[in-house]
């Protein structure tokens, strides 16, 4: 198979097995590992868990379905498929708001990719107790050399998956990872919830309690949702593209969103009853957001007898899924790239490489030597994930939605995704897509923003 820019015939994935995997590796990443436990613990538990499913096969569904069909219908990467439907600047717009996303996520998710292989390399050295530490991860991120060496190894590991290609290097490299990943997620929470004292923690996690349900236990839950199932990132007009008209996409949609939530379940069940465990009940330990990873948990793994084998599988689980995650979106950048300035995909991925270490460098830097960048009073990594997941992104699915409804249309959206699908859900596709899709990205839109500017606090 010859990579588009080269040959001129467009990459793809060799079928059904490897695009699913693809998709469920793009949406299986770090918002699913840390992301979602502390959420789900600082929302609620297992009514906020009922929520995200329930958001997820409808919501969730609508947006996976509508990019991926615009995708295929037009054999193009974001920016190339809104402009097959008009030449206006609204238009071009749409698409470059779309494609511009993972070219700004990836690098400073790669920072903190490096942060994860730091960390697995500790507990490989057996340096347990080390990384528990009182302060211990607020000197790493401070030591501006660590920080960007550790960037560098990992971006430099997602290049090469890139650069071997959609079938031999995405699509292979899925189909490796995603097994090993579920075998330890498995193995992790298997042990986590056999703790003494973590069956509280999956009580809390698991059974709706209808007590612990506000408004924001919604809003978070679409948040997360949202981020988690790699919408309005141009990952899925890509993949989608890539995939031919005898791909089910109503059956694989409905796979991705299985996989990613059971993930993000297995995620839940490996963290919260461990922590609840150790914390001996205090969900409030749950709720360190971005810290858990990299402080709480590693004090956990120091309170077991077995804490070096522990954590060496959670870094690999973590690894995995990050690694995934980094290539769709280097994947959809460069592809992207190709479309547009019809450059072969070695020349595209050097362009990516710039970017990458701008970005990247500034993101890493930002809580050492370049702590004296600040973006309205954040450090550069928190304004790239702010701007990114809390403007851009709502923004972006806002364009996909006002882009069916008011130029493709529903008959057509419909009879493409009809060419290889029963599309069982037709009526709640077209409802959510019309009426809800668009005020619920409006209200993420508007509650991320008024929480960073502290309205709210979520």
């Amino acid at each position: 198979m010859s990579n588009k820019g080269q040959s001129g015939k467009r990459a793809s994935f060799s079928g059904k097995i490897g695009y699913v995997l693809a998709v469920a590796g793009s949406a299986v990443g770090l918002g699913n590992i840390w992301r979602f436990p502390y959420l789900a613990a600082k929302y609620g538990g297992g009514i906020f868990l009922l929520v995200y499913l329930i958001l997820t096969v409808t919501f969730g569904y609508v947006l996976i379905m509508s990019e991926t069909a615009l995708g295929r219908m037009t054999r193009k990467s974001p920016v190339g498929a809104y402009q097959t439907f008009g030449k206006t600047k609204s238009f071009k717009i749409g698409g470059w708001l779309n494609a511009v996303i993972p070219m700004l996520i990836v690098p400073y998710y790669s920072s903190i990719g490096g942060w994860v292989i730091k960390y697995l390399v500790e507990y490989l050295k057996g340096n347990v107790q080390t990384v528990a530490q009182d302060g211990y991860f607020t000197e790493f991120i401070s030591d501006s050399f660590q920080v960007e060496a550790w960037f560098i190894v990992f971006a430099v590991l997602v290049f090469c998956v890139i650069l071997a290609g959609v079938e031999n290097g995405v699509e292979r490299v899925s189909k490796i990872m995603m097994p090993i990943l579920v075998i330890l997620a498995v193995i992790v929470a298997i042990y986590s919830v056999t703790r003494p004292g973590a069956i509280e923690g999956v009580k809390y996690f698991l059974i709706p309690n209808p007590k612990h349900f506000s408004a924001m236990t919604v809003v978070a839950a679409m948040g997360q949702m949202f981020y988690s199932l790699s919408i309005a990132m141009g990952i899925l007009y890509t993949y989608g593209s890539y995939i031919g008209k005898d791909v089910d996409l109503e059956k694989s949609t409905t796979q991705v969103e299985i996989f990613d939530t059971a993930i993000a379940m297995l995620a839940g069940l490996m963290i919260i009853p461990a922590v609840f465990a150790f914390s001996g009940g205090n969900p409030d330990e749950l709720q360190a957001g971005p810290s858990l990873m990299f402080i709480t948990l590693p004090k956990v793994f120091a309170s077991m007898g077995v804490g070096r084998i522990a954590g060496i599988l959670f870094f690999v689980l973590v690894l995995l899924a990050a690694a995934t995650s980094a290539i769709s979106l280097l994947e959809t950048s460069v592809s992207t790239f190709q479309d547009e300035l019809h450059w072969s995909r070695p020349r595209c991925c050097i362009l990516m490489a710039v970017v990458m270490i701008v970005i990247g460098t500034l993101s890493s830097m930002g809580y050492g030597a370049l702590d004296f960048i600040q973006f309205f009073g954040m450090a550069s990594l928190d304004f790239f994930d702010f701007l990114t997941n809390s403007v851009m992104m709502p923004l972006a699915a806002l364009a996909t939605c006002f882009l069916i409804i008011r130029t493709v249309g529903f008959d057509k959206i419909a009879r493409e995704i009809e060419q290889s699908s029963a599309f069982k859900r037709k009526k709640l596709y077209m409802f959510f897509l019309k009426y809800l899709a668009p005020v619920f990205l409006v209200i993420i839109l508007l509650s991320s923003i008024a929480n960073v500017l502290g309205i709210i606090s979520m």
